[in-house]
């Protein structure tokens, strides 16, 4: 194929923080497939971790709950001058209301809902909202929960967290349980909730770059197959308990997993507790954010 652009190459070095020579090399060799070009630099052992995208917006993620009903929603905005109005934070929790009472099915059957505490839709009333402001917003997404839940949001809005639990003890006595596990999804960033939540197609991947890299390493390319295989066994263990929330080790107790930490409050309150799902938000995870070049627009004023 012709030429890698040098934007491609940006992207691609943003997306997984390998260097640039790196990056081109597997480019041309995925044919400009910016995914087939990630896998590669996996295989190779230079991407630990394909990300989509560093790139990020600005807005507000809120996480929710009323009663045994919650959500988790992010709204985008153009400028975090703008997402501090006091405006617009009061649109998104009236979203987020909105979607608590009025289970929208999706985006449109949100926008199209009468927002909570107004007479007009949601869409309607970010129109308004975008006449006082002058910035492009975005409701981007939701999720809706039932249940025995605890919310947490941080660093005022970057990070949104909903854990569901199951128990047989009142919703109260289970909340400080509820909160770390919150603040173990914010922090540590789990893909699945347990090992039966990851997809054979994920584990066969991570086999494959498993493989990949022990063939590219002198150390282990002449190992006899049953050794590898043995490996391989390892490295899938150690894969579940870095990316399946009741696997990893639990942040305030390094000594417990997520799930040893569930199970001792569990026995010390004479119940039980097991984390059934959870959500976990970032503001403007894979979004272009705008750079605005303020010395240059200046000096243009200047001039």
């Amino acid at each position: 194929m012709g030429k890698v652009s040098v934007a491609e190459i940006k992207d691609l070095m943003k997306a997984t923080g390998v260097g640039m020579m790196d990056c081109k090399k597997a480019l041309e060799e995925a044919e400009g497939d910016t995914d087939k070009a990630v896998l590669i630099l996996r295989e190779k052992g230079l991407a630990t971790q394909a990300k989509k995208s560093g790139r990020v917006a600005e807005g507000i993620v809120t996480s929710v709950v009323e009663g045994n009903v919650g959500a988790v929603v992010e709204v985008n905005i153009e400028t975090d001058f703008a997402a501090n109005n006091e405006e617009f934070k009061a649109f998104v929790a009236a979203v987020a209301k909105t979607v608590i009472e009025k289970d929208p099915a999706d985006l449109d059957a949100l926008k199209a809902s009468v927002i909570s505490g107004g007479d007009k839709t949601v869409e309607e009333s970010l129109q308004d909202l975008f006449i006082k402001i002058r910035e492009n917003m975005v409701i981007r997404r939701f999720k809706r929960f039932e249940g025995v839940l605890v919310p947490y949001v941080h660093g005022g809005g970057s990070i949104g967290v909903m854990v569901k639990l199951d128990t047989d003890l009142p919703a109260d006595k289970v909340f400080e349980v509820g909160k770390d596990c919150a603040l173990q999804v914010a922090a540590m960033n789990p893909a699945y909730l347990n090992r039966e939540a990851v997809p054979a197609s994920a584990l066969e991947e991570e086999k494959k770059i498993m493989l990949a890299q022990m063939a590219q390493d002198p150390k282990t390319a002449n190992k006899p197959e049953a050794v590898k295989a043995k490996m391989i066994e390892g490295k899938i263990k150690k894969f579940f308990k870095e990316n399946c929330l009741v696997d990893q080790e639990f942040v305030k107790d390094g000594d417990l997993t997520v799930a040893q930490y569930t199970a001792k409050v569990a026995k010390d309150l004479g119940g039980e507790i097991k984390i059934v799902k959870f959500a976990r938000f970032v503001k403007g995870e894979g979004l272009e954010k705008r750079a605005d070049d303020f010395a240059s627009e200046v000096a243009s004023m200047v001039k």
